[in-house]
């Protein structure tokens, strides 16, 4: 990211403190996979207000904090439907209200996420788009945290797009996904 965008790779933070993932998989209540604690162990997302977006189609990435704070946030509007969701029993599959089990990694600075859906199943770990205007998932975007990782560094390299988004650099050095 530092050779091809300097500016957003900039905005980056480790994460300060580490999280604790003990902590973490109590108040989430649910076993954090491996792939989402490298995450966190090497990508604290940005400061306050700040926006980067790394990950296509504009998304900034959580700290592990920041991504409680905003699970719980959904925990408070989605109670009613909390225990109960309006969606599929298995990893991976449609939902129309906001699954306990889906984890938020990234936001666009408004009310969508990146999530990764934690619900049982061979997806298990994928990462789906939460789309708060219309409180749904689709399809899963990528199959994994690593998976995201290895589509977006194509992307770079490459010039390839990265789902339905292609990467710009501007030319102070910040990456723009392009919807195309």
């Amino acid at each position: 990211m530092g050779e091809h965008a300097p500016v957003t790779a900039a905005a980056l933070l480790p994460p300060s403190p580490p999280p604790d993932f003990a902590e973490l998989e109590a108040e989430f209540e649910i076993r954090l996979p491996e792939e989402l604690r490298e995450w966190w162990s090497t990508c604290g997302g940005t400061d306050g207000d700040v926006l980067a977006d790394v990950l296509p189609p504009f998304y900034t990435p959580y700290s592990a904090q920041r991504a409680w704070e905003v699970w719980s946030g959904h925990r408070k509007t989605w109670a009613a439907q909390w225990e109960r969701p309006a969606c599929d029993y298995y990893a991976g599959s449609p939902g129309s209200s906001y699954h306990p089990a889906w984890i938020p990694i990234a936001g666009d600075g408004f009310a969508d996420e990146l999530v990764v859906d934690l619900r049982p199943g061979p997806m298990r770990g994928c990462v789906l788009e939460w789309e708060q205007e219309a409180g749904q998932v689709q399809r899963p975007e990528w199959r994994g945290i690593s998976a995201m990782l290895s589509d977006v560094h194509r992307s770079l390299t490459e010039g390839a797009p990265a789902g339905h988004s292609h990467p710009t650099v501007t030319e102070d050095g910040r990456l723009d996904w392009q919807i195309r």
